[in-house]
């Protein structure tokens, strides 16, 4: 059975490995690009994804790349303590949360592609142009190469060139006026070292965590005009000055937010984007995985890991289900409803929506959270966000693998 997939990120490279974990052979991947580079900022891997990323054999090398955030805290603007919670094995999950470089995790899962799967398996260079009766067509240096497959999965990101063949007048990402500012930066750590922090409301907002050694992930935030566009150039650098003075007053006792911003390497700056959820990923042996399929707002650190669910969830499919139709089908069935809530979720702000109903109610601050907004309602949004997102801990705990355990499946 042959398998093209369209997109060598993250989404692209773990459906590789799942494919060949669950014994296909015949699997190539390509990319556009014409050589992957370690690009990116800080990302998270929750337990739910560091399950499956433990059972391709990876858990160890991947934890060596970054750092296991023990709790995660929200915070108003001036420093008060919202909500707090432990996180990966400090919450009872049987797998850590992992906070990682997106480049340094990508470029570790495109060597083990290439250890298990061949050199060549990857090939860079070639951008998909269109798809017909089971032939994908690629652009390349040297002319056009059409390659015939059993299975295409686009898993080619946000402006995926087969989500757009399939549906040609969706149009761009909708941008909800918030611009990002991304970057990394050698800094001393804070609190206890291990916390993941989210800091603001709606308007405005930070987050920071440890992704190494003295290594500090920063996600600046701010809705208005005058910021980057949904068209904006993803990977742009930009003075972090101006930035830097939009958080001048954000000093903490346990945090220099303006020091922090100043202290990075560069600032790269982002549009938050979606795009609406669609009823349909599949179209004949295609189908969509990842932000392909689902971008979604980074509220609740869930991109990278719902793609690699994707990425498991289909190779079971594929080697459980006796035919190609039926294993999309199942996939679809399985994926495509619970990401469009966790898309619409996290448009809802997600987990971070006890910041905006923090400053909504307290404004200027409170003497204690409990008499802005009482505990149960704290304990229901947490809750209820790691339902929607598939990482509750005694169900995760307890679900059955998405490692097949015979390959009844489409093997040929």
């Amino acid at each position: 059975m042959a398998i093209v997939i369209v997109g060598a990120g993250i989404g692209g490279l773990t459906t590789a490995l799942s494919l060949h974990r669950a014994g296909f052979r015949d699997i190539a991947v390509y990319e556009r690009a014409a050589a992957l580079r370690p690009l990116g900022v800080g990302i998270n891997l929750l337990p739910h994804a560091v399950r499956e990323i433990n059972e391709l054999g990876l858990g160890e090398r991947v934890e060596r790349l970054g750092a296991t955030p023990g709790t995660l805290a929200y915070y108003n603007r001036k420093g008060q303590q919202i909500w707090s919670e432990p996180r990966g094995l400090d919450a009872g999950y049987r797998w850590p949360q992992l906070s990682v470089h997106r480049g340094r995790f990508q470029m570790e899962l495109l060597a083990v592609v290439r250890e298990r799967l061949g050199a060549d398996a990857v090939r860079t260079g070639h951008r998909l142009v269109g798809v017909r009766d089971g032939v994908a067509r690629f652009e390349t240096a040297a002319g056009e190469v059409s390659v015939a497959a059993d299975l295409i999965v686009g898993a080619d990101g946000i402006h995926s060139a087969l989500r757009r063949h399939h549906r040609p007048g969706e149009g761009a990402p909708l941008w909800n006026g918030l611009t990002l500012w991304r970057g990394t930066a050698r800094a001393p750590g804070f609190l206890d070292g291990r916390t993941m922090i989210m800091a603001g409301d709606a308007e405005q907002k930070l987050v920071a965590y440890p992704i190494g050694a003295g290594l500090i992930n920063v996600v600046a935030e701010r809705r208005g005009p005058g910021f980057a566009g949904p068209n904006a150039d993803w990977n742009r650098a930009v003075d972090p000055a101006p930035v830097v003075s939009l958080f001048a007053d954000w000093r903490f006792p346990w945090l220099d937010v303006p020091e922090l911003l100043a202290a990075a390497d560069e600032i790269l700056e982002y549009p938050m984007v979606d795009r609406d959820p669609i009823d349909v990923w599949t179209h004949g042996n295609t189908t969509l995985l990842g932000d392909a399929a689902h971008p979604m707002y980074p509220n609740g650190s869930n991109g990278a890991s719902q793609a690699i669910l994707d990425a498991r969830t289909l190779a079971f499919h594929l080697a459980t289900a006796p035919t190609v139709r039926q294993a999309l089908g199942a996939y679809e069935a399985d994926r495509r409803p619970a990401t469009t809530a966790l898309v619409l979720s996290n448009r809802r702000q997600g987990p971070e929506q006890v910041m905006v109903l923090a400053h909504d109610r307290a404004p200027d601050g409170f003497e204690h959270i409990h008499d802005v907004i009482p505990p149960e309602e704290l304990t229901e949004i947490a809750t209820g966000y790691k339902k929607t997102a598939g990482f509750l801990p005694a169900e995760l705990n307890e679900r059955a693998s998405l490692t097949p355990t015979a390959f009844s499946g489409v093997l040929p």
